[in-house]
């Protein structure tokens, strides 16, 4: 069974910083391009920040740019989100997601066909 499981998420106070991790099963996802999205209560899933395979490119929301960090890591923990000057707006559930099959990266929700089951990321004022 091919499964995603985030890890790292909880409860911090605005300005501090937590270290979202993404582990794999069932398959390996390092030669395909990842991205972590996030959706708050009411509101639609939205783009974060995403990589192609090889790490050399990232991208990221205006919203976080500057502050949020995405990584590759091993075949077992295939991608990481380091967050920091974490802020109130920032609270949602972070989902990481993969493209199989495709090494260059997206924004879009519907171009990943593989996703975690979320993370609760709180930030406090």
């Amino acid at each position: 069974q091919v499964q995603l499981v985030e890890s790292g998420g909880g409860l911090v106070q605005a300005g501090g910083s937590l270290r979202l991790s993404c582990a794999a099963s069932g398959r390996t996802f390092s030669s395909y391009a990842m991205g972590w999205f996030r959706q708050a209560p009411g509101k639609e899933r939205e783009f974060v920040a995403a990589i192609n395979w090889s790490g050399s490119r990232t991208y990221y929301a205006d919203s976080v740019k500057g502050r949020f960090t995405i990584s590759r890591g091993n075949a077992r923990n295939p991608v990481h989100l380091q967050m920091s000057s974490l802020k109130p707006e920032d609270t949602a559930v972070y989902y990481c997601a993969a493209r199989t099959g495709m090494t260059h990266a997206a924004t879009a929700p519907d171009e990943y066909d593989n996703w975690g089951q979320g993370t609760q990321v709180t930030v406090s004022s």
